[in-house]
């Protein structure tokens, strides 16, 4: 992996959210790539319930200060960054007073997905791409993890679709178990034509499943993170004409994506 630029774009990634399936793949994959000779960038969300002080999060003026255009709304673009303590590896966080700023992640003190979580993950995709062409850095790999940065493959294909930064790009995604049961906004479909961005029909019902295969559909390549997928998105992968490595333990996972990332991703 000795100077290949890897994109690492996640939900949740450990120290700064707690440790579950996606956050320490998340946390893990960079981690390999790094001390294996690659350079890389890792961004998330900067949600409220991420302690800015514990983790030394600084707001950085020169990437900030865009709006970006949500379904007709201007939505302020802040950027912040953090270190891991250690490990020599940078983190973005993709920020908005109106959209992060509660003292949670995804859903209400209830379990009920916030109603604007649809517009959250435009803004996200938007907000990496926009700062990665702000830091002029051309990855070699764009790997996806977790829904909330699932749009980032559609938006990449669709809506920058003709920006040179990303032109010799590869995307990956790394698809997990169910996450919610429910939908997000009936209106996601919409706010994402909004954009004059097509190819993403499933999203009139937008449901975990849905969302994941807009995801997979405009990757390069797949990684099958979890050892239980729903058996409708396992069928849909296996209709992918696309590299797709199957299930590999964390303690395992090293060699799998070194490999995987060079013989099928790169080659």
């Amino acid at each position: 992996m000795t100077n290949k630029r890897v994109l690492y774009v996640s939900s949740e990634v450990v120290p700064y959210l707690p440790e579950t399936e996606i956050s320490s793949m998340s946390f893990e994959a960079p981690k390999m790539v790094n001390d294996r000779g690659g350079q890389i960038r890792i961004f998330m969300p900067r949600f409220g319930n991420i302690n800015e002080r514990r983790h030394q999060l600084h707001e950085v003026i020169r990437l900030s200060g865009m709006n970006l255009v949500i379904n007709d709304m201007d939505m302020p673009l802040i950027i912040k960054v953090a270190s891991i303590p250690k490990e020599r590896m940078q983190v973005y966080f993709i920020d908005n007073e109106e959209y992060f700023k509660r003292k949670a992640t995804l859903t209400d003190e209830d379990g009920n997905l916030f109603p604007d979580n649809d517009e959250r993950a435009i803004f996200f995709a938007k907000g990496v791409v926009e700062t990665v062409k702000k830091l002029n850095w051309a990855p070699d790999i764009i790997h996806v993890n977790g829904w909330m940065a699932s749009l980032l493959p559609l938006y990449l294909k669709k809506y920058y679709g003709d920006e040179p930064l990303f032109a010799d790009s590869k995307i990956v995604t790394s698809v997990y178990e169910q996450d919610f049961e429910t939908t997000l906004d009936a209106e996601m479909l919409s706010k994402v034509k909004f954009d004059n961005v097509e190819g993403a029909d499933a999203l009139e019902t937008p449901t975990y499943v849905n969302i994941m295969k807009v995801a997979v559909d405009h990757s390069d390549a797949v990684v099958i993170a979890s050892d239980n997928l729903p058996s409708e998105l396992e069928s849909h992968i296996d209709q992918l004409d696309k590299p797709v490595l199957p299930f590999v333990s964390k303690e395992e996972f090293a060699d799998a994506y070194t490999e995987f990332y060079q013989t099928k991703v790169l080659s």
